[in-house]
């Protein structure tokens, strides 16, 4: 049975009730994806990928709340990598099939995959379950706050002084560029002037880092347009629909195709491909260029749109100097007892792992490593260590790796 939207509707509350999650969606059928989007525009922000290393390295600029994957296009690869990776390990991670059989669904839990599902979500309902990874990151960051409340050590007033004198006196310097790029955005794109993202910080407390938004908020909406005429739809005209036969509705009413092409072994209309093709276009020249902005795409490059983290500073969510505050996915696999003293220390901009580099001619340094570096700060940070890790901050941004 087809899942509608209507029966979307059905299966949970009100938009105005719940919280959109954002999923990271791998296929290569792009009028797959168009259908998805359709279906749970209204409670999904879904953002499309064609292959593994794409969302991989979106993963490392925003968190997501899960990823779907289609086994056929790098789904199961994709899936080890996320698993063996020390900061993405834990995300949800959904797989898709064409088909369930004994077989694949037996593989799934093999590789720790979280649930899978056949491209048509006919069978389970996908909603209830990503609100269960919701609520599971939620238990797992109350129990870790009662494991990390003891070893918990208060900011030193020293710490929150130099925090708040610095922190204030750059936001009145920076007030007029803050200023003229919070009413640059509002001129750019309808929505708010900033984009909130859930962070795990000192004694795994969750607070919203901020950040310029960069993204239009109507994204989903521009999709839902885009899916109204789609190849899937019943109101396209009859030459663009889409059939298992690779044939358009001209050829299957009993015209002879004058220009078929073969593609991978398969037979398919021309026109009907050209058709195909010149709608994913336009859909790729709308992912790359509507969806973020093009004063976000400046922001980003330039980094201007980090700078409302100096808001969490003045909050006290986060220090000047500290460790990473983390997604809740890549927190949770740093629970275990020889990692949670990260928590027990400040949550901060720029930290100890940041300023520091392996010798030449070594490999880059591992999640391990940096893990380790964060408890070091955690347990022997002072005025003398943070002084030396802001100066080592400059000129460790010139360099090629992201700090």
């Amino acid at each position: 049975m087809e899942l509608t939207g209507t029966s979307v509707e059905m299966a949970i509350e009100s938009k105005s009730q719940i919280t959109l999650f954002r999923v990271f969606y791998l296929s290569k059928d792009f009028a797959q994806y168009l259908w998805f989007a359709e279906q749970y525009g209204n409670f999904l922000q879904v953002e499309y990928f064609d292959n593994s290393d794409g969302i991989l390295s979106a993963l490392e600029e925003f968190p997501a709340d899960v990823v779907i994957a289609h086994v056929d296009c790098g789904g199961w690869e994709l899936l080890e990598r996320i698993r063996g990776s020390v900061s993405l390990g834990n995300i949800p991670y959904i797989l898709m099939a064409e088909s369930l059989n004994d077989d694949v669904i037996q593989n799934a839990r093999l590789k720790r995959a979280d649930d899978i599902f056949s491209v048509r979500f006919d069978s389970g309902d996908l909603l209830t379950r990503l609100r269960y990874f919701k609520k599971r990151q939620w238990y797992v960051a109350s129990k870790a706050s009662e494991k990390i409340g003891l070893r918990q050590s208060q900011t030193p007033f020293w710490k929150r002084a130099i925090d708040i004198f610095t922190t204030g006196m750059a936001l009145l310097c920076l007030m007029p560029v803050l200023a003229i790029v919070a009413l640059l955005i509002k001129l750019d794109s309808k929505g708010p002037v900033f984009y909130k993202s859930k962070r795990v910080g000192s004694g795994y407390k969750i607070f919203d880092l901020y950040k310029f938004r960069t993204m239009r908020t109507d994204a989903d909406q521009m999709i839902r347009k885009m899916a109204a005429l789609s190849m899937y739809n019943k109101g396209t005209e009859p030459t663009q629909q889409v059939e298992s036969e690779g044939l358009c509705d001209e050829c299957k009413a009993g015209n002879q195709c004058k220009s078929l092409l073969f593609l991978d072994g398969k037979e398919i209309c021309e026109k009907l491909y050209h058709f195909q093709k010149d709608q994913k276009a336009a859909f790729m020249k709308f992912q790359n260029d509507p969806r973020v902005t093009k004063f976000g795409a400046f922001l980003r490059n330039s980094s201007l749109d980090e700078l409302p983290q100096l808001l969490n500073i003045i909050k006290g969510d986060m220090s000047l100097v500290g460790n990473r505050p983390l997604p809740l996915y890549e927190a949770e696999k740093m629970t275990t007892d020889d990692k949670i003293l990260r928590f027990a220390g400040p949550a901060g901009l720029t930290g100890l792992w940041q300023v520091t580099k392996r010798g030449k001619g070594k490999a880059d340094m591992s999640e391990e490593e940096r893990a380790q570096l964060d408890v070091t700060y955690a347990k022997e940070f002072s005025f003398m260590m943070d002084l030396k890790i802001i100066l080592k901050t400059f000129p460790a941004l010139l360099q090629s790796e992201n700090v």
